[in-house]
């Protein structure tokens, strides 16, 4: 076996090695974090201003599931004594973030490098951030809150982040280490569709009591979220 064979297949091994246990792997050696070495955020900030060289490697797409329900629209509050419908307009952002939680939208090069790694893998585009509005009608009972909620598909990409440095950085040239980055799905994926629903619950005492308070009595009224 050439030299350049082994060296190519320890590097492998080592890649390999990252996506298996989350630790950053060196070239030529193993650092985690608390050993001196560079931090998982440190080597991200890099790929993400462009100063390291990254690349993201063996995409595997995690079967899609729904997110949960947050709210999306302001809140219809019930102060009169008959169901008050009325039409909501409601907004959705999702964004996308890595395996410790960090925005991966917020600016940089990283979005852009795992949509071309996925893209390249599955033969379809990736997608970062979803952003959706529509309105609907909704009916709140006398003494109660409503507001709608909506639930996002959802899907994990994991892969082995790769670093080369022109100069060695940290006392090495490459970097790796695993990561997970859960984002939005499109509609329909692995059958799995986005769900928008009216939730409502009963006014607290002390939402019951401001009913009685000024204009707010005897009628329905929106409260910014």
């Amino acid at each position: 076996m050439t030299m350049s064979h082994a060296l190519s297949r320890g590097v492998r091994a080592l890649a390999v090695a990252a996506a298996t246990s989350g630790i950053l792997v060196a070239a030529t050696s193993t650092a985690a974090a608390d050993d001196g070495g560079p931090t998982r955020e440190l080597l991200t900030a890099d790929c993400a201003s462009g100063l390291g060289k990254c690349s993201f490697n063996d995409p595997k797409l995690g079967e899609a599931y729904l997110g949960d329900f947050r709210q999306v629209s302001d809140s219809l509050y019930n102060c009169s004594t008959s169901p008050a419908t009325q039409s909501m307009t409601w907004t959705d952002s999702v964004g996308s973030t890595d395996s410790v939680g960090v925005s991966v939208t917020a600016g940089g090069n990283i979005a852009g490098i795992v949509d071309l790694s996925v893209t390249a893998t599955y033969d379809h585009s990736w997608t970062s951030t979803h952003t959706e509005s529509s309105s609907l009608n909704m009916t709140v009972q006398p003494g109660e809150v409503g507001w709608i909620s909506r639930a996002q598909v959802m899907q994990q990409v994991s892969g082995t982040w790769q670093t080369h440095y022109d100069d060695p950085k940290w006392g090495h040239y490459y970097w790796f280490w695993g990561d997970t980055i859960t984002g939005p799905a499109p509609n329909g994926t692995d059958g799995k569709s986005n769900a928008v629903v009216v939730k409502s619950r009963a006014m607290t005492a002390a939402e019951k009591k401001s009913c009685s308070a000024g204009s707010k009595a005897g009628r329905a009224f929106v409260k910014q979220r």
